[in-house]
């Protein structure tokens, strides 16, 4: 199998109450409002895949799923930076299919509709504790996480099984709307995670 690493951070907003069920329970409890749909953005702070280098790029998934997260049928969208060349556009395509193996593998089971791979301008922003992800008149979506007992302390959810990462910063949208393929969701308000990712095929 291709080697490849990625290493930096994920949000992830969905219409679930905060907090979402499907984190802890690996996808077997029902979504709160007994659907999910949602949006993902990724920072690639460093990457590759073979000799192709992904340092710098950004990602984004809209994800819809009629029931509990396990029981599949997903559809699925990729949104690829601009700035990525032919062969990051394929590598990318390659990594978030779940064909390269690690834990984006799971996708490729759960996932039956795939909507395409559009290669837009993608911006992924800090401010302060808020992170800003934009796809110019598709998607406006902004998390932070929420308030704990603590100021300095975020919430978070520790030594999970959680596919993307076993540390989970507990969030919820702040302004958050999507409008692409057919769907218009607004997730204001809605439950968010933050995590930070290092993901690479696993060893045979």
């Amino acid at each position: 199998m291709t080697k490849w690493n990625i290493q930096g951070e994920l949000i992830l907003n969905c219409n679930c109450d905060v907090f979402c069920p499907c984190v802890v329970s690996l996808g077997k409890a029902p979504p709160t409002q007994g659907y999910c749909h949602g949006w993902a953005g990724v920072e690639i702070r460093k990457g590759f895949y073979d000799k192709i280098p992904l340092d710098g790029l950004n990602v984004g998934l809209l994800i819809d799923i009629p029931g509990k997260l396990g029981n599949g049928n997903w559809t699925a969208a990729l949104y690829v930076d601009e700035r990525a060349g032919p062969e990051a556009v394929d590598a990318i395509s390659t990594i978030f299919s779940g064909n390269a193996g690690g834990p984006p593998a799971v996708l490729k089971s759960l996932v039956s509709t795939f909507l395409g791979v559009k290669q837009v301008p993608i911006q992924f922003e800090h401010d302060g504790k808020l992170r800003r992800f934009v796809i110019p008149n598709i998607l406006d979506g902004n998390v932070e996480p929420i308030k704990g007992k603590s100021t300095d302390e975020d919430v978070v959810i520790s030594n999970t099984e959680y596919w993307i990462g076993p540390e989970v910063t507990v969030a919820r949208g702040v302004k958050s709307k999507l409008r692409d393929f057919g769907r218009v969701w607004d997730l204001t308000g809605r439950s968010a995670e933050i995590m930070q990712i290092n993901w690479a095929p696993r060893e045979r």
